[in-house]
């Protein structure tokens, strides 16, 4: 007789697998996920297999921070997607010092928006385990100039 899936697995949004390693480790993580308009980034901390979520930060946050309301169309950018790992790592700065990354059951593509996040979290103040190839270059994330110099803007505010 076939065993059936979990149906948070049949529906792609938990691999219990993966989650049971996250949560042996009993480090906070750093969830990051992608919507169609947005990146979100959370420090989740879980208890007795309850997560609650510490901090979050949406690409959303960054149109109070002085994202240009012109560019709001662009919130899910790898620009983005890097302030709002900035502003994530900022947030949690005084209680979180080290977290382990959670991206779910996305697809983990080096150099991509998920590790941009990634990066910027880094750059923040956290300390996560990666792996230096799977980050994109500084140069890859402000080689628009205008989205550049918005970046060094965004980051001195924060």
């Amino acid at each position: 007789m076939a065993r059936s899936l979990k149906r948070r697995r049949h529906e792609c949004k938990t691999d219990f697998r993966s989650r049971l390693e996250l949560l042996k480790s009993g480090k906070p993580r750093l969830v990051i996920r992608k919507t169609n308009r947005y990146i979100i980034a959370q420090i989740v901390h879980s208890t007795s297999a309850q997560d609650s979520i510490m901090f979050g930060a949406s690409s959303k946050d960054l149109l109070t921070k002085g994202w240009p309301q012109e560019l709001a169309g662009s919130l899910k950018s790898i620009p983005a997607a890097y302030l709002t790992g900035f502003l994530i790592a900022k947030l949690a700065k005084a209680k979180v010092k080290e977290a382990i990354l959670d991206l779910g059951m996305q697809r983990s593509q080096p150099k991509t928006r998920l590790f941009a996040a990634l990066k910027g979290a880094i750059d923040g103040g956290l300390l996560i385990p990666h792996s230096e190839e799977a980050l994109p270059a500084y140069s890859e994330i402000s080689k628009n100039p205008k989205t550049g110099k918005l970046i060094e803007q965004i980051k001195g505010k924060l």
